[in-house]
């Protein structure tokens, strides 16, 4: 668990990010709010996990009308909690919490293979008209979208070998998507997010064997590489 210094500095980012958010109103942290957001401290929800659910929060709340009212940390609590299981799947570490200390929140079932497919092809679609992948990744988004059709097509869902050998082609799609990416990256960059990642990991260095600790690093690296460059993440995990 944080020190209470690193708690303290954890609620202060948190507040700093929601005035900001809130166009300069603020919103202090304090009692209840306090302790919720300690507590993801305490389980290890980086900041950026955080600010990334907080997001959420605050662009559903304005899509519905105009602002009424200063949004929050306590509003964000569910979102926040969605991107950070979504973030442990990423990188691995419900696994490998399992053989440790076990947070408060469980993981989430994930999605469904097909609703998993649609999402996956939705954001490729997103970031190739928003430039952030070249005409290199087209074949890959091809082939997702003939995937996702296939899928479709059987009305009864994909089963046993089919289904099994269809994750294990997204597999393959997913690392040729992450070798595509990390190539378009530069190596300060690629330096930056490999230091973010390590950052993220702190809270679960001293829960977890060192060779899933390297596992886990390895795959926020991915995710992070991911986050950069708004990718989804194309290989299912089972549920």
């Amino acid at each position: 668990m944080p020190d209470s210094t690193d708690v303290a500095d954890y609620c202060r980012q948190i507040e700093t990010y929601l005035c900001q958010k809130n166009e300069g109103h603020l919103i202090r942290v304090v009692g209840p709010s306090f302790d919720l957001v300690a507590r993801w401290a305490s389980d290890g929800v980086p900041l950026k996990v955080a600010f990334r659910g907080i997001d959420r929060t605050v662009e559903r709340y304005y899509r519905t009308g105009p602002r009424r009212r200063p949004v929050r940390i306590d509003f964000c609590a569910a979102d926040v909690l969605d991107v950070f299981d979504e973030w442990r799947r990423a990188t691995g570490l419900s696994a490998a919490e399992a053989r440790g200390e076990e947070p408060a929140h469980p993981v989430k079932r994930a999605p469904s293979l097909a609703d998993h497919l649609q999402r996956a092809l939705l954001r490729l679609t997103q970031a190739r008209v928003a430039g952030t992948l070249d005409e290199r990744a087209d074949p890959i988004v091809d082939r997702v979208s003939r995937e996702l059709d296939a899928a479709k097509a059987n009305r009864r869902g994909l089963r046993g070998e089919e289904r099994e050998a269809l994750i294990g082609r997204l597999a393959a799609l997913d690392g040729e998507l992450v070798a595509l990416a990390r190539a378009s990256l530069t190596a300060t960059s690629l330096s930056e997010l490999e230091r973010e990642a390590v950052s993220d990991l702190a809270a679960f260095r001293d829960r977890m064997p060192a060779d899933a600790l390297e596992r886990a690093r390895s795959s926020a690296i991915e995710q992070a590489i991911r986050d950069r460059l708004r990718l989804p993440t194309l290989a299912f995990a089972h549920a």
